[in-house]
């Protein structure tokens, strides 16, 4: 079956699509309860309570930043192989941001106020690491999930101690974006040169700095 060609304003349309359903993970992956579900909620002293949600709106940002660039991968992919593995991969992260928005919720949390700009960001990264093709786009996809694992290693190490829900969410989304990484890995994913690396690290601090107060 021949590819669908998709005009401008269609991909326009399908990106804001995305950022409406990213932005109401209500509606996604309720079939899938959070990790932390089963866990009593700990109370949480007033700075232990702000770090958490901190950290926690800085993770509700990274999975709106996935949507995009899954959404955006997966309308330009060449194969349908690689577009299924990317469809897949959006499935479950939308699952995460809803497991996220529910924690910060039960913080008293907020999420960024800046989402609809870090969803278009991604968008354009998506959109252009898919042009490259499908080695290219699938190698961005494992390098992003690499650095997101190294992130939630670091968040891990940062969480209050008595925040076992949070923490509970967090390890499985660190087992399911490692799963991402060795699945695109094993479909042929094109190594990224290092200043690729190093920018994408770097975007990726601005995006964790500013996220975590705005």
């Amino acid at each position: 079956m021949a590819q669908r060609k998709y005009r401008l304003t269609d991909r326009l349309i399908m990106a804001l699509d995305g950022l409406l359903r990213a932005d109401a993970p209500e509606a996604s992956g309720a079939d899938v309860p959070s990790p932390a579900v089963a866990i009593a909620d700990s109370v949480l002293a007033g700075k232990a309570n702000a770090e958490s949600a901190r950290l926690m709106r800085v993770n509700h940002t990274g999975e709106i930043c996935a949507q995009a660039l899954y959404l955006a991968q997966a309308s330009l992919a060449r194969a349908e192989t690689t577009r299924q593995m990317l469809e897949n991969a959006a499935q479950e992260e939308r699952t995460h941001l809803r497991w996220c928005a529910q924690r910060l919720e039960e913080l008293q949390a907020s999420p960024s106020h800046l989402n609809g700009v870090w969803f278009a960001g991604a968008y354009v990264l998506g959109l252009a690491s898919a042009a490259a093709g499908d080695s290219v786009s699938l190698g961005f996809l494992e390098e992003t999930e690499k650095q997101v694992v190294a992130h939630l290693d670091e968040h891990l190490g940062k969480l209050p101690v008595a925040d076992r829900k949070s923490r509970a969410i967090l390890l499985q989304m660190r087992r399911d974006e490692a799963r991402h990484a060795s699945r695109a890995a094993s479909m042929g994913a094109r190594a990224l040169p290092a200043p690729v690396r190093g920018l994408m690290r770097l975007q990726a601090m601005v995006m964790k700095t500013v996220a975590s107060r705005i």
